[in-house]
């Protein structure tokens, strides 16, 4: 995916407020007037939160597509651009219409038309639903005569949306191609965006997979291992470290080799198996027991499986390699633990 080409062709937008709270919709007359300038203005920070190190989901409905709200208004639209302002406002009503909840702020809703968006070597259009809740204050400053008048002023940074999701063409008969974004991500705020609105499901793809498996893994590591093992921190970063540099080392992830690779002994593989069961069940997945390693998706779960030893507020050990060589002890003088760290070089 590359959307460096990409033209943003039309904007919409519509203020929806919280039904459940008794707030109004309000649908715009007709698309915004926007010069070029504010097209490209508009155009980088609208786009940049999306990168092919997202999970890539699907619209899904439990009886047909065919009923499906977004859907199908988004298929209307890439079949006949003209409708583009009619789709969006239908899309407006539809989110108004599941924003229930009382923790869901109001806000603006922007629907964007693009063109030109290199996706798997073709060139397409996509559609962009963003949704702005929270305001700033800017300085407005103007000189006349060489003396500055100030207006307080309040708005949304461009770069600044609340929630988000790319809409392709592709695989229109599965559901398209979705990309979301959503900077709460948890709790009932989430859960609307994803599920009550937009109504989508993640791709079984290797980016989902790998994802999936790792997060699961860390999760293993961190709260079921201390409950069932007497297991260092040490310890327990070498596994996460372990866990890492198989996806790391291997195009194809096999979980047999893994858990022989990682975990070793046979209590700590029956223990990982029991969690795993129980994280599919609670999350509703299932991941194969083979599949093709994503090397986005390693890169982006690398960077938070910490491998930090934190001790107190004083120091943060980094453990990337060898746990032998640092070694644990108590100081009866003191009253305080301690690790002996052993090194060749120092730089």
């Amino acid at each position: 995916m590359d959307l460096s080409d990409s033209v943003l062709v039309k904007v919409s937008v519509h203020y929806i407020g919280n039904k459940g709270n008794g707030d109004e919709l309000i649908i715009s007359q007709k698309p915004l007037v926007l010069t070029d300038r504010d097209k490209l203005v508009m155009k980088e920070p609208f786009l940049s939160k999306f990168t092919d190190e997202l999970s890539k989901y699907s619209f899904s409905h439990n009886t047909s597509l065919d009923y499906h709200e977004v859907y199908n208004f988004c298929l209307n639209t890439f079949a006949d651009t003209e409708t583009f302002h009619v789709n969006s406002a239908n899309i407006a009503k539809h989110l108004y219409e599941n924003t229930l909840h009382p923790k869901i702020k109001a806000g603006e809703l922007y629907v964007c038309l693009y063109d030109n968006c290199l996706v798997d070597g073709k060139y397409v259009e996509a559609l962009g639903i963003y949704k702005t809740e929270t305001k700033s204050n800017f300085i407005d400053l103007e000189m006349d005569n060489n003396q500055f008048s100030m207006t307080m002023r309040e708005g949304v940074e461009v770069s600044k949306f609340d929630k988000g999701c790319l809409i392709f063409p592709t695989n229109a008969e599965q559901g398209f191609e979705v990309l979301i974004y959503d900077n709460a991500n948890k709790g009932e705020e989430a859960v609307f965006w994803k599920e009550g609105f937009l109504g989508v499901l993640p791709q079984a793809n290797e980016y989902f997979q790998t994802n999936q498996f790792l997060t699961l893994t860390k999760q293993f590591i961190a709260k079921q291992v201390p409950q069932e093992f007497e297991m260092s921190k040490t310890d327990q970063i070498d596994l996460l470290n372990k866990s890492v540099e198989y996806f790391r080392a291997n195009e194809s992830f096999d979980k047999k080799s893994f858990e022989e690779e990682v975990f070793t002994e046979s209590g700590l593989i029956n223990s990982f198996r029991n969690f795993e069961d129980s994280y599919s069940e609670t999350n509703d997945v299932e991941i194969p027991d083979k599949f093709d390693i994503s090397t986005q998706a390693v890169k982006k779960q690398a960077r938070v499986f910490k491998s930090v030893l934190k001790l107190d507020k004083n120091f943060h050990v980094y453990i990337h390699g060898d746990k032998d060589l640092i070694e644990k002890g108590y100081d009866e003088r003191t009253g305080k633990s301690y690790y002996k760290i052993y090194f060749d070089e120092e730089s």
